[in-house]
């Protein structure tokens, strides 16, 4: 009978690692799977902000043509370039989701681990993105002298 016992106890605690270890892996398939939505969301609204700049710029040159017509002016059409993330922002951002991860899978606690893990994370990912952007910055301003 105590062999018994022993050995439901013993596959009984198997299966609670095994089962907190595939907790650990949803929870980091969540974290992604919010990570890419996310992502989906900014992509949409920079190609809405694309067509957007197409069109202004299709008015632009329609009223310069309609100016050109009438009379002669001397107009300058400047594109403005799309701003590119900076280091620090994409540090931060990437650092943000490295921590997630990490933190939700060391943490028993996943939520709370997640939560410091992406705290910690964002800070470490800025600090190393606003190295790198000011190294650039100095690279950037030898290049000029």
């Amino acid at each position: 009978m105590l062999l018994a016992i022993v050995l439901l106890n013993a596959c009984n605690s198997n299966s609670d690692k095994q089962e907190a270890v595939l907790k650990a892996q949803q929870a980091t398939i969540d974290s992604m799977k919010v990570a890419m939505e996310k992502q989906a969301v900014v992509d949409s609204m920079n190609a809405v902000m694309a067509q957007r700049e197409e069109e202004r710029i299709k008015e632009e040159k329609q009223q310069i043509a309609a100016n050109s017509n009438n009379a002669p002016v001397a107009t300058t059409n400047t594109v403005a370039k799309k701003k590119k993330w900076s280091h620090t922002a994409k540090g931060a951002v990437v650092g943000a989701g490295t921590g997630a991860i990490t933190g939700a899978i060391v943490n028993k606690k996943h939520a709370e681990g997640a939560l410091i893990g992406s705290l910690i994370g964002a800070g470490v990912g800025a600090g190393t993105g606003a190295i790198v952007d000011h190294s650039k910055k100095k690279k950037e301003q030898q290049r000029q002298q």
